[in-house]
């Protein structure tokens, strides 16, 4: 497991996710401050994180 940093899109406060370096994938999480869904998209390759986005889901 990966440990990332980033801002929520909804209450921009800096936040953590643990990714799983063997997957590329797309998937919603809530924020741990704001609990608001956030949508996930992570690309790796050969388990280095190559992108990473979070969008807010319009509600």
């Amino acid at each position: 497991m990966f440990e990332h940093f980033f801002q929520c899109p909804y209450c921009w406060e800096q936040i953590s996710m643990l990714l799983d370096r063997s997957i590329s994938e797309t998937y919603i999480e809530d924020c741990e401050i704001c609990c608001n869904p956030i949508e996930i998209t992570t690309y790796f390759e050969n388990e280095e994180l190559i992108n990473f986005e979070s969008k807010s889901i319009e509600q």
